[in-house]
């Protein structure tokens, strides 16, 4: 069988799907790296919605999704970008989903860390920032979560420079009960994140930003870092006070920066891992070991992946990971919150399963190949 695919320049191509998926089955915890997959929601499709609605939320299979996650050794991190937090998800929507999964992470005995961000608001003064952030991080650690500290577009907005932002991260980390994770996001997540730290000098917000770490290192679990620079990552990581983790948030360099060098490593909390969940699980595995050969020869294969999913805008990614989803058997539709199923085009979206077929990524290809055709006669394209 072979599926007649669309590339970029209008014309359609045959692909032979993978025969048997990649063997991959539930393990041992991790003992050498801290590992989380930010998850996407579930959209309800019967829901009679427009995307300008407060999210509609299939709860079943957005929470067995983290027990899949979970069954793997992975934790969760939760109501982060990827579960479009400011893209279709509010506040309202995302209160629950931490309530939820909280409460679902303590039956099944997964980890979880959950953001806490200001997306109640869309502006205001520095109080009416520091109040929001407030709102969100006492919720979190009500449920019993550990917090996730995202970074700010109101903030952004209200703040004049890095003096605004030592005040308000200071005043949060004396009011945290356990110690959070700091989330530095770059503007190709988010381009309203642009200067953040109170610089558009990359140099100057990482002396500011670690700068907020060594006021309270007690208070910071670890830093997360996704600005997609793996030097910058590096160069941050060795200047963290002993102690402070770093996350890698790097969608396209995780693997060198996983592994690490004679001076260290980063831990991760990573969007793509939503996809690669059991085969990133299994990566981490072989590295707990000490074979850092083999964990690069399981995980190194799924970067053209991770980078087509990420490619610019790369806020979109969200879209490319629910197909994926789909294309698994992780849900019944390929409907998004927000309509943002149509983010992409379908050149795009046809690549994405080849490369992620091309991996063995989905437990049912025969599912898969019967999915993509039917998205593919959907939009034209005969079998």
């Amino acid at each position: 069988m072979t599926v007649r695919l669309p590339d970029p320049t209008g014309g359609v191509r045959r692909y032979e799907p993978r025969a048997e998926p990649l063997a991959l089955t539930a393990g041992a915890p991790f003992t050498s790296r801290t590992v989380f997959s930010a998850a996407h929601v579930v959209a309800d499709p019967y829901a009679d919605v427009s995307p300008d609605s407060p999210a509609a939320v299939d709860w079943d299979a957005t929470l067995a999704f983290r027990r899949h996650l979970w069954s793997h050794g992975l934790g969760v991190a939760e109501a982060m970008d990827t579960a479009q937090r400011g893209m279709g998800l509010d506040w309202a929507g995302a209160a629950e989903l931490i309530r939820r999964s909280a409460a679902e992470a303590k039956a099944a005995g997964g980890r979880i860390v959950c953001g806490a961000g200001t997306d109640q608001i869309t502006s205001g003064s520095l109080a009416e920032v520091r109040a929001a952030y407030e709102e969100q991080l006492a919720l979190v650690e009500e449920t019993g979560a550990q917090a996730v500290l995202m970074a700010s577009r109101a903030l952004t907005a209200a703040a004049r420079g890095p003096e605004d932002y030592l005040d308000v991260y200071g005043h949060l980390l004396r009011q945290a009960s356990r110690p959070v994770v700091l989330h530095w996001l770059g503007p190709m997540f988010d381009p309203a994140l642009e200067g953040y730290w109170g610089s558009s000098d990359p140099d100057a917000a990482t002396d500011v930003f670690l700068e907020v770490v060594a006021a309270r290192p007690d208070k910071v679990d670890g830093v997360k870092v996704s600005l997609l620079d793996p030097r910058r990552e590096v160069g941050l990581r060795r200047r963290l006070p002993h102690g402070v983790r770093c996350y890698t948030g790097d969608d396209f360099h995780y693997p060198e920066l996983i592994a690490g060098d004679e001076q260290g490593f980063s831990h991760a909390l990573l969007g793509v891992f939503d996809p690669l969940g059991p085969l990133a699980a299994e990566a981490v595995r072989v590295l707990d070991t000490g074979d850092a050969k083999g964990f690069h020869e399981l995980l190194d294969p799924t970067v053209e992946l991770s980078r087509h999913l990420f490619r610019p805008p790369t806020r979109f990614y969200k879209t490319g990971v629910v197909l994926l989803a789909w294309l698994a058997g992780h849900q019944r539709h390929f409907t998004m919150v927000g309509g943002l199923q149509s983010a992409r085009s379908l050149p795009h979206l046809a690549r994405a399963y080849e490369l992620a077929d091309g991996l063995g990524l989905f437990p049912d290809p025969a599912l898969a190949e019967d999915r993509v055709k039917n998205l593919l006669a959907l939009y034209g394209v005969d079998q």
